[in-house]
């Protein structure tokens, strides 16, 4: 039997493949890939408490290196602020909630704030420090330091898939639990939840 040079019409299925099949295993892949990540997250929030609308975790998460800067520009991660019980918000000055919860940041920074406590409200805004400085004088922020992270590295490093996302951390910088949305930071519940996390770790 002959070897016979395939045709034109061949030599294109060869060249360029059926599209929609790519496309189906592609999009097959990523499908996979979700489900087994929301498989996991779903286990771990099976496993987890709720406290002051907390998501709370079973055992304390180890946090990526988040780096940003502060008003005057200087850099900093979140290794900066071990020592300290800290409330890290992430949020933008685009974003509703976002702008709707930041009071009730500031008033728990000013009631609990200090050498055991810090609200580290961490903007993502891409137009610069300016932007932050300008919507804290505009709605009377006084408590809050100004931080931001232009790159939005944040969000993904924190696994953060929408703002505002707040994250509890212990002393060690651990990851104790979180919230996806808005708050109230300075109700009575969420000061006496933060009270025991900063007298339960006294001296660690």
């Amino acid at each position: 039997m002959n070897c016979q040079a395939p045709t034109p019409s061949a030599m294109e299925r060869v060249k360029h493949p059926d599209l929609n099949w790519v496309w189906r295993v592609a999009i097959a892949g990523l499908l996979i890939l979700f489900l087994q990540a929301g498989s996991q997250a779903a286990e771990q929030t099976a496993d987890a408490g709720t406290r002051a609308g907390l998501t709370i975790w079973p055992e304390p998460k180890p946090v990526a290196a988040v780096q940003f800067v502060d008003g005057a520009g200087k850099a900093h991660t979140l290794a900066d602020f071990k020592g300290k019980v800290v409330l890290l918000n992430v949020w933008a000055t685009w974003c509703g909630p976002c702008r709707e919860e930041m009071p009730t940041l500031d008033r728990l920074q000013a009631q609990l704030g200090g050498s055991d406590f810090q609200v580290l409200a961490l903007s993502i805004d891409q137009g610069g420090i300016q932007v932050v400085r300008d919507f804290y004088r505009e709605i009377g922020i006084r408590h809050l330091e100004l931080y931001i992270d232009e790159s939005a590295e944040a969000n993904r490093s924190l696994n953060a898939f929408g703002l505002p996302i707040t994250l509890l951390l212990d002393r060690q910088g651990r990851e104790l639990g979180r919230k996806l949305g808005a708050a109230e930071w300075d109700s009575p519940a969420v000061i006496e939840y933060v009270r025991e996390v900063i007298a339960s770790s006294q001296g660690s």
